[in-house]
């Protein structure tokens, strides 16, 4: 999974780590969800604790994205057989073998969209989806693939709202520092998909949501701006999202001041009919990850300690606590007691000041990597393989990472820790992963 391992595993201790990494991604691939937590027990469809009975429904449809989108529609595929009546799902990542004009994985079309930035190909999949969920009744059973990076991956912008407007302002939502949430908040009221809208659409089919959540705590109208649930969020807060961060995007912005004067309807509430019939389950989420490394830390005879799973807030402010962790506890054995390895998962964010390359991961890491002490060793990957707008996972990091303080902090100055570390090999690449649950943290303390 991870490339050139060999040569960042330099140290029993950076070995330990990187196979935490790996564990963690393995455990939340859609073949290992999706074997754990489905299952056809005859004409019983088992998702989680809620079964559905097959006899009941005309059609089984799959319908969503993300970047999981092309794993979990392939494992229903596996477990449905020939009971699967099709679908539609965007991703990011073709099958494998497929090309552009041969792109299905069973019974099932996919469509390639483009992330963190919506695109045209994006734009084209949220539409067959949309009509794919228009044409269910109440004899079709509908799977929803949820799954993180659907927020780009499915735009579907209302009338009056533009792509170019669309991808405008998620850029400048991005590198001004915003939360998940602050980010949906804006989406939701853009589209016709997010907010409980692909449920309301689907009506009146039966909904099951199968959601891979990449955002802390696991809010369900947060993980991929919720198209399958209830959004509490209105016009105002998408508002006060733009005039907090001084986001300049006037065709967003005059379209959520129209709804805030109620020429549009809010997004799907909670009291909406549609979700009588629709029930989510979180399958997979940063826990998933972080209790696999975990288990693997636990089998190398190293003390484990889970953090927390919903660390957030600035990726350089967060690896400073992380610091602090690692020099109490092998100073005094608080919280745990060295060997011991310390997990923690959830999203930080970076505001962007430069123009260097990098993401949030690589960001903690060589924050961190200013401060470690000389025992211990320190993983930060984003688990879909793709740290912020970079082209690598994440990066490893011990105290002989930084060779010139003053270089660093620049680097950090200009957001260009993803430059510093590359040119110490201290990168992790491992290419799209087929998942995404957040950050994966894994400090290995000696």
């Amino acid at each position: 999974m991870i490339e050139e391992r060999s040569s960042l595993a330099r140290t029993p201790a950076h070995d330990l780590a990187l196979e935490c990494v790996e564990a963690g991604i393995e455990a939340a691939t859609p073949e290992r969800v999706l074997r754990d937590h489905v299952s056809l027990d005859g004409d019983v469809l088992r998702v989680a604790d809620g079964e559905y009975d097959l006899t009941r429904f005309d059609d089984v449809v799959v319908l969503g994205g993300g970047k999981a989108g092309t794993g979990v529609a392939a494992a229903l595929e596996a477990v449905l057989g020939d009971r699967l009546s099709g679908g539609v799902v965007v991703t990011d990542e073709l099958p494998a073998g497929a090309t552009d004009t041969d792109a299905r994985t069973g019974g099932v079309d996919v469509v390639v969209g483009d992330h963190p930035v919506p695109s045209e190909r994006g734009l084209e999949g949220a539409r067959q989806v949309l009509d794919a969920a228009a044409a269910a009744d109440e004899g079709t059973l509908v799977l929803a693939v949820i799954t993180g990076g659907a927020s780009a991956l499915l735009p579907a912008p209302v009338s009056g709202v533009g792509l170019s407007s669309l991808r405008t302002v998620t850029e400048l939502l991005l590198e001004c520092g915003a939360t998940i949430d602050e980010i949906n908040a804006v989406r939701k009221h853009c589209s016709r998909i997010k907010g409980g809208q692909l449920a309301t659409t689907a009506a009146p089919a039966t909904v099951a949501g199968l959601v891979f959540s990449d955002v802390v705590g696991n809010d369900l109208s947060v993980v991929a701006s919720g198209p399958t649930a209830p959004d509490a969020s209105t016009y105002a807060d998408a508002l006060a999202v733009l005039d907090r961060y001084d986001v300049e995007a006037p065709d967003v912005r005059l379209h959520l001041e129209h709804g805030d004067a109620g020429d549009f309807p809010e997004t799907a509430a909670v009291d909406d009919p549609a979700f009588d019939r629709v029930e989510n389950y979180v399958l997979a989420s940063g826990r998933t990850a972080i209790d696999a490394a975990r288990e693997v830390a636990r089998e190398a005879d190293y003390r484990p300690l889970v953090l927390s799973s919903t660390v957030r807030g600035e990726a350089s402010d967060a690896a400073l606590t992380h610091v602090a962790i690692a020099e109490e506890a092998l100073s005094r054995g608080d919280p745990v007691e060295p060997p011991a390895v310390v997990l923690s998962g959830g999203e930080c964010t970076v505001t962007v000041e430069g123009d260097g390359s990098g993401g949030p991961n690589q960001e903690f890491a060589l924050a961190a990597a200013l401060e470690l002490p000389a025992e211990a060793v320190l993983a930060c990957v984003d688990t879909d393989g793709v740290d912020g707008f970079s082209e690598v996972a994440g990066a490893i990091v011990d105290a002989s990472t930084v060779d010139d303080r003053a270089a660093a902090r620049g680097a950090l100055a200009r957001n260009d820790a993803g430059g510093y570390l590359d040119e110490r090999d201290a990168t992790i690449r491992t290419g799209p992963t087929g998942t995404n649950v957040n950050d994966l943290r894994v400090l290995v303390l000696e």
